[in-house]
């Protein structure tokens, strides 16, 4: 008897990485995001890679070494011997979010840099997560003396001055949104630095992907990020909404339609629901 076994979809595959939270292997399901682009991408290989990369950091590590040794180390590593860091002539490009090409290259986005560079502190048996960090996602490490933040851009360990400087830009939106007063000298910075969970963090990166391909009015390649925000986010409507604007934009009536309906029940009280309203009775009348 023949037995004919399909290979899993890009999509269907990133379903079975993200389906619960608990164990969610978030470099694997980061690294799958590329498979968009390039369906044949060996996920593997890339895991394989990075798990080369944290060996060598951990031959590097003396006997019993603390954990500020491991951490001191690992900066020393993939900053300054590797050279990972910002693309700051392409900040834009896809291509620093997809984790293959960040590994070749040395060069990504905070987000994309911080997946890799939290892999393999925890490889380190670190005690260390993502902050989704207003303007710019960091990282944590949560030592024995205390709590040390760090840009994922650089290594560069940030200070509770630098951390309020770097929230001033968003404070009146914070402010507009939340009770906490941050003008009476006691910012409340925890409330900034709570862990940021691995499906946060995917979503983040694939909200990149969607500004910019929405920004260049790239409909297929939108339509494939928002495919997996809303199978990543099925109770976050907006991404329905999205997704059904952008199959009016490619000409995909029912499926547009499906989309608008089904987000304008979710939200019935929605800002945009007049507006959409509108574009529902506009696709029924072609």
């Amino acid at each position: 008897m023949n037995f004919n076994f399909l290979p899993p979809t890009p999509l269907e595959y990133f379903a079975s990485l993200v389906q619960s939270d608990t164990g969610l292997p978030l470099l694997e399901a980061a690294t799958s995001l590329a498979q968009d682009e390039e369906p044949a991408l060996d996920v593997q290989h890339v895991l394989d890679d990075v798990a080369r990369l944290l060996k060598k950091i951990n031959l590097r590590l003396p006997p019993q070494a603390d954990d500020l040794t491991r951490l001191a180390i690992l900066s020393q590593v993939f900053y300054k011997e590797m050279a990972f860091g910002v693309n700051a002539n392409d900040y834009y490009a896809p291509e620093n979010s997809y984790l293959h090409e960040v590994l070749r290259t040395r060069r990504g986005i905070p987000i994309s840099l911080a997946v890799i560079w939290l892999e393999l502190a925890q490889g380190l048996g670190l005690n260390a997560q993502g902050v989704s960090f207003p303007g710019h996602f960091l990282v944590k490490v949560t030592l024995e003396g205390g709590l040390v933040v760090l840009d994922p851009l650089t290594g560069e360990s940030l200070g509770v001055e630098n951390l309020a400087e770097r929230l001033g830009p968003y404070r009146a939106e914070i402010d507009a949104s939340s009770s906490a007063d941050l003008d009476d000298g006691e910012t409340p910075m925890g409330l900034y630095l709570q862990a940021c969970p691995p499906r946060d963090m995917l979503a983040r990166m694939l909200r990149n992907l969607k500004e910019i391909f929405r920004s260049q009015e790239d409909w297929p390649r939108t339509l494939c990020v928002l495919d997996r925000l809303v199978l990543l986010l099925p109770d976050v409507w907006a991404e329905r909404r999205d997704r059904g604007l952008v199959y009016a934009e490619m000409g995909l009536k029912s499926e547009a339609l499906k989309d608008l309906q089904l987000y304008l029940q979710a939200e019935p009280q929605a800002m945009d629901h007049e507006a959409l309203r509108d574009r529902i009775q506009e696709l029924s009348n072609t």
